[in-house]
């Protein structure tokens, strides 16, 4: 059994994005034996019910989450020019109260924060963060952007607001 586990992966969900197909990434990570995979398709959860129940009849533990855009500013502002800019966040579910967390931030992600892509905030992260894991991707977070900009104390702040939250 291997002791790797992907927890940022994407399916042909992450429209443009990425290629396989739910089946497809199962079948690779059992093929790796890895007894668990997760799945976080791009500001998007399309193929979460289709990916567990396939999961679960391989005898895989689906691991549930989504990698949000999050707006640089608030999901609420539109400016062109300055917020078509984003950066990413890893969520995933601990269980089923964080399923149900990624599940509102994904609808007020398109609801409330669309401009060009579904994009949350620090508003919606602290309203909606029941039983979620973070992980900040070290090529598009923000914190990542912070340090690209040796803007150390942004990047403290940042980490304090998620370990706060």
């Amino acid at each position: 059994m291997s002791r790797f586990i992907h927890l940022h992966t994407h399916s042909h969900y992450s429209l443009l994005n990425a290629l396989p197909k739910i089946d497809d990434l199962l079948d690779e990570a059992k093929a790796l034996n890895m007894p668990a995979v997760g799945l976080t398709d791009a500001g998007n959860m399309y193929g979460a019910v289709e990916f567990y129940q396939r999961a679960k009849k391989k005898g895989m533990k689906p691991i549930l989450g989504v990698d949000f855009y999050v707006a640089v500013r608030t999901r609420k502002d539109m400016q062109a020019g300055i917020d078509n800019r984003r950066t990413r966040l890893v969520l995933l579910a601990k269980n089923y109260e964080g399923y149900k967390s990624l599940i509102q931030l994904v609808t007020e992600s398109n609801f409330t924060g669309y401009y060009y892509k579904p994009r949350i905030d620090r508003e919606l992260i602290e309203k909606f963060n029941k039983e979620l894991i973070c992980i900040a991707p070290s090529f598009s977070s923000d914190i990542s952007t912070h340090l690209k900009n040796k803007n150390v104390e942004k990047a403290k702040e940042a980490i304090n607001f998620y370990k706060k939250v």
